[in-house]
């Protein structure tokens, strides 16, 4: 096991480089678009605007992404991913418009260009609303400022308010159309396009030696704004890596997300997932309950034993990588490094001790059948 920092576009710095090394990171996963700025980026809700405008935005070169790598290496780490497309690289591949052609050759290019750089994995979150519909509050040990779903007292965005035309995953990619109409579509239509794009782009990326790893759906809904979600449950994702058989065909996998969805044993999947041998890299998030009704919390605090989440892993020799993720706001004048730093740390305590922790405390499903 390997530990990462997830950093934002304007937080790709020597500086933060620095910051990630000294608190016992080895690798980096870059936020390419630019949806959180500034020294502290906080999540959005996504409704005041969304998330930012990306409809500049010019594909990725390869020259971008090795001189990336080259400046991440520089300063002694290694980059595990990039995470996220922007939205204006893939509208019409998440909608099925007119562009669709043209820009699945674009990321067909860009995941050619990140294999040749030496980035061995893409994020992506096949998703039309995103992440959309928190809200922010103390809810965290201590006060610590942090999001939820559906909090009681809370006003959040309305989970049925229309996506504007122009906007796709809380960004806009392109100037709106008077009199367009909203965006919307089914589960049907989700998973069909879903598999198009699968199975034009993966044998690309297993050509390139890269992984693609889906992002499953935060919040875990059944719909939001008007749209299907697409990996909702633990099994959807089995669903997913069967469209295309292959190990380029991989996960994100966000544990505080699928510790989100009603139902299952959030131990038996992450342990089937990791025997895979198809997850990208780990987000590394804990959370107190589950749909409809869940707060992000330290990644000490919440419902799941972060450490039996180790144990698994260690037992199933997975050897990637875990980056911290959507970690509270702590009290200071670095409220995002002290998060960050402080999860580091019981990250690296975890792993640097995973010999010690013991047998595994659940049982897998194979040896329970006996």
């Amino acid at each position: 096991m390997k530990i990462g920092l997830g950093l934002y576009r304007e937080q790709l710095t020597r500086d933060n480089f620095q910051f990630a090394l000294q608190a016992g990171a080895t690798h980096v996963v870059a936020h390419l678009t630019n949806y959180f700025a500034g020294k502290d980026p906080k999540i959005d809700s996504g409704d005041q605007g969304g998330w930012g405008d990306c409809s500049a935005d010019k594909l990725w070169t390869f020259e971008e992404l090795s001189g990336l790598v080259g400046e991440v290496r520089a300063a002694g780490l290694k980059v595990a991913a990039i995470e996220n497309f922007s939205p204006r690289f893939w509208s019409d591949v998440l909608l099925d418009g007119p562009e669709r052609a043209r820009q699945i050759e674009g990321l067909k290019q860009l995941i050619r260009d990140a294999g040749r750089a030496g980035i061995p994995c893409i994020g992506y979150n096949f998703s039309l609303a995103g992440v959309y519909g928190w809200t922010r509050g103390p809810y965290a040990r201590g006060g610590a400022e942090s999001v939820g779903f559906g909090v009681p007292g809370s006003t959040p965005p309305g989970p049925d308010a229309p996506i504007p035309d122009g906007m796709i995953w809380n960004m806009r990619y392109r100037p709106a159309v008077a009199g367009a109409p909203s965006v919307s579509v089914s589960s049907a239509e989700l998973w069909d396009r879903l598999a198009r794009f699968l199975k034009e782009v993966v044998p690309v990326a297993e050509e390139a030696g890269v992984v693609l790893g889906a992002h499953p759906d935060d919040p875990p809904a059944e719909a939001l704004r008007g749209t299907a979600r697409l990996v909702n449950r633990p099994e959807k994702y089995d669903r997913l890596m069967g469209i295309v058989d292959s190990p380029s065909n991989g996960l994100e996998l966000c544990l505080g997300s699928l510790q989100e969805m009603p139902g299952g044993d959030i131990y038996e999947h992450v342990r089937r997932f990791a025997r895979s041998g198809r997850i990208g890299y780990i987000h590394f998030r804990n959370v107190r309950g589950r749909m409809p009704h869940y707060v992000e919390t330290f990644v000490d605090e919440g419902d799941i034993d972060m450490a039996e989440i180790v144990r698994i892993l260690r037992d199933e020799n997975y050897q990637g990588v875990m980056i911290p993720d959507h970690t509270p706001a702590m009290t200071c004048d670095a409220s995002w490094h002290a998060g960050k730093a402080f999860a580091l740390g019981y990250m690296r305590a975890l792993v640097q001790n995973a010999a010690a922790l013991g047998p595994s405390r659940s049982v897998p499903a194979d040896m329970a059948a006996e």
